[in-house]
C-alpha cells in the first residue's frame, strides 16, 4: 500500500484543500470508497484512530478521506462552504490523478456521525456516482437535530429544515435506481433512534438494505471494530455490480 497526502485547488471551496489517499499495491483499475469524518474531526482522523490503511489493504480497496469541516457535507453560502460540490469535484480529480474505475461500479462512499448522514445523503442524491454506501452511527434524521446546542451550525445549514435533496428520508424514496445501502449503529449511541427510523422508512419503501445493532457508544473504538464490515460490504456490492 502507498499513502499519499495531496493538496489541490478547490473551486466548489475556492481555497487549497486536502485528502489522505491510500492505494493498494499493483497497476489498477481501484475500487474506491470515499471515506467522511465526522463533526468535530478532518481527513486525517481516520487513519490517526483507526488501522483503515491495514484493512484496505487486506480487503484490496483504494480509500480517499475527504475534509468536510463542519459543514454536514452540504453547500451552503457563504459558510461553511460548498463541501458537497467539494466531493463531487474530489471523484473528478482522483479520477483523472489515480487508475480509477470510473462509474458506479467502482465507487462507494462511506462514513460515521455527520459524515454517515453526507455518505448516505450524497450517495442517495447519485446513484449514477456511488454504487454502494456505508454509514456508521450516522445523523440521518436531520430534522430531528436542528435545535441541538451539539452543533450550532445547523441552523445556519438548515435555516428551514433539510430541503428534500439534503434529507436522506426524502431521498431514499424518489424512484429509480439506488446504490446498495449498509449502515449500522451502537445500542447505547445517542444516534440510535435515527438509524431505527430510517431502518423502517427504508424497509415501508421496500428499498433493499442491510441494517444492523451492535453494542457500543458512539466513539473510535465502536468505529474501528465495525469498519471491516463496512470496506468488505463495498468490495462485495462494487464487484457485483455491472459498469
Amino acid at each position: 500500500m502507498s499513502l499519499f497526502h495531496v493538496h489541490y485547488w478547490s473551486p466548489a471551496l475556492q481555497k487549497q484543500s486536502g485528502a489522505l489517499i491510500i492505494v493498494p499495491d499493483g497497476e489498477g483499475p481501484f475500487r474506491v470508497v470515499y471515506q467522511l469524518h465526522g463533526l468535530s474531526d478532518d481527513y486525517t482522523i481516520w487513519p490517526r484512530r483507526t488501522s483503515i490503511e491495514r484493512y484496505a489493504e487486506k480487503i484490496g480497496l483504494m480509500v480517499v478521506l475527504l475534509d468536510g469541516a463542519r459543514s454536514f457535507y452540504v453547500d451552503t453560502h457563504p459558510a461553511p462552504g460548498r463541501y458537497e460540490s467539494h466531493i463531487l469535484e474530489s471523484v473528478r480529480f482522483v479520477d483523472r490523478t489515480f487508475r480509477t474505475i470510473p462509474a458506479p461500479a467502482g465507487r462507494a462512499i462511506g462514513g460515521l456521525s455527520m459524515g454517515g448522514y453526507g455518505a448516505m445523503k450524497i450517495g442517495l442524491k447519485y446513484p449514477d456516482l456511488f454504487g454502494a454506501v456505508a454509514s456508521h452511527s450516522g445523523a440521518l434524521d436531520i430534522l430531528a437535530r436542528r435545535d441541538e446546542s451539539l452543533c450550532p451550525e445547523l441552523a445556519v445549514i438548515f435555516p428551514d429544515g433539510p430541503r428534500p435533496d439534503e434529507d436522506p428520508f426524502a431521498l431514499a424514496a424518489r424512484p429509480g435506481r439506488k446504490p446498495a445501502l449498509y449502515f449500522d449503529c451502537g445500542v447505547d449511541d445517542f444516534l440510535l433512534e435515527d438509524n431505527r427510523r430510517f431502518h423502517a422508512h427504508l424497509t415501508e419503501l421496500g428499498v433493499a438494505h442491510t441494517y444492523k445493532e451492535f453494542p457500543g457508544t458512539h466513539c473510535w473504538e465502536y468505529w474501528d471494530t465495525h469498519l471491516t464490515a463496512a470496506l468488505l460490504f463495498h468490495a462485495r456490492k462494487l464487484a457485483a455490480r455491472p459498469a
